[in-house]
């Protein structure tokens, strides 16, 4: 009990520090970690459909807890939160990850496997093309985008994320940035909270779903407490280029690393 304490609570800080850093759930790090991490321990490895329930738990947390700091830290200073972005694609993936994460329960892991590959392919995909300089100087109020994509693109994202217990904005993100043209910095703080939207809705499946365990998802949420302020800190004080790149490293390589096991 005590090791499997340390090694969740281990991947519930890694995971939630980059959701604070990033603006993500922190899925895309975590499921991978809950794959593979345990039995490195010695420890009894997850099944694909309880990595999903124990990483929706965490996401839930950890965007919660990084949407709080940075709401914090942004007192007195200018909010990068554009609430009317939130709320319309927060709803829209919330309904999607519901739907999403009730289905899954149908599904092998296998195929939750091959649904997480690809969504890591198309994130890395998106985030290397290159955004003008001149849009991430806009403000809040001078942020336009069309409503129906932004929509239509979180309900889609939603549902197929919820399958593999994640929030989307590894993927949301991307297409925040590269379809709606949002700047970097306005995503990253706006994505917190449409991905604790999302996490409601995927929560709520994975409750009916049944089947989460209990004691590795606590101690993975005591982790991801201590991890999302930290990173939701440092993102305020990182350069704007720096963040982008180290999302989509990030995503490669978890991608990578899957695309092997499914393959292999």
């Amino acid at each position: 009990m005590i090791v499997q304490l340390v090694v969740m609570i281990f991947i519930g800080i890694i995971g939630s520090f980059f959701s604070g850093l990033l603006g993500i759930g922190g899925a895309i790090i975590n499921f991978p970690l809950l794959l593979y991490v345990p039995s490195w321990f010695g420890l009894e490895a997850f099944t694909s459909k309880e990595v999903a329930s124990i990483s929706m738990l965490q996401v839930f947390f950890a965007s919660l807890s990084g949407m709080i700091t940075n709401r914090m830290s942004s007192r007195g200073s200018e909010s990068y939160v554009h609430k009317p972005l939130v709320i319309q694609m927060g709803a829209s993936t919330l309904v999607g990850s519901l739907i999403g994460s009730l289905s899954s329960m149908l599904m092998t892991s296998g195929t939750i496997n091959v649904v997480y590959g690809f969504l890591a392919v198309i994130a890395v995909l998106l985030m290397i093309v290159p955004t003008r300089a001149s849009m991430e100087q806009r403000s809040v109020s001078e942020v336009t985008y069309h409503s129906g994509i932004a929509m239509g693109a979180a309900f889609i994202v939603g549902g197929i994320a919820g399958i593999v217990g994640a929030g989307g904005a590894f993927i949301l993100i991307p297409i925040m940035l590269t379809v709606l043209k949002i700047p970097t910095r306005i995503t990253i703080a706006s994505s917190l909270a449409i991905v604790f939207l999302s996490a409601v809705g995927g929560v709520i499946g994975k409750i009916v779903s049944g089947g989460i365990p209990f004691w590795p998802s606590l101690f993975a949420v005591v982790g991801s407490l201590l991890g999302a302020p930290i990173g939701a800190m440092i993102s305020r004080r990182l350069n704007v280029r720096l963040l982008r790149y180290a999302l989509a490293i990030l995503i490669a390589v978890t991608a990578f690393k899957i695309w092997i096991d499914i393959l292999g």
